[in-house]
């Protein structure tokens, strides 16, 4: 996923159409039934790599802090993703469940995995 809607999130819905990627959903259209705000799909999170300078999300949104960093979406992290209660994870019919293994995603590698572990707030 690489970024994270934390619960300080008040649910304007800014960043939905903001993201090249329509990786994010709404509280309503959220995969995650027991999640009150707005929802980042890990599997299709790019971080904005190739689209802009910050993820657009955080450019967007107006509460500060909202939006930290989280581990890269890619094969090293399969287990972080796969079991994890947080994330509730897309599948498709032709690969099945989109695991970082299965579906790596981009990410920014001048984040370190110290502030995505400590989940830092994207600087803006």
């Amino acid at each position: 996923m690489a970024v994270m809607i934390t619960d300080s999130c008040i649910n304007c819905d800014a960043c939905i159409d903001e993201c090249p990627v329509s990786a994010i959903a709404s509280e309503g259209d959220s995969p995650r039934d027991d999640w009150e705000y707005t929802y980042v799909k890990p599997e299709k999170c790019i971080e904005c790599v190739g689209h802009a300078e910050v993820p657009a999300c955080a450019a967007a949104c107006p509460t500060e802090g909202c939006i930290v960093w989280d581990m890269p979406y890619t094969a090293e992290f399969n287990d972080y993703y796969a079991n994890s209660a947080e994330y509730v994870i897309g599948s498709s019919k032709k690969r099945g469940v989109l695991t970082p293994e299965v579906s790596p995603q981009t990410f920014r590698d001048d984040i370190s995995i110290a502030a995505r572990e400590s989940r830092e707030a994207v600087a803006v």
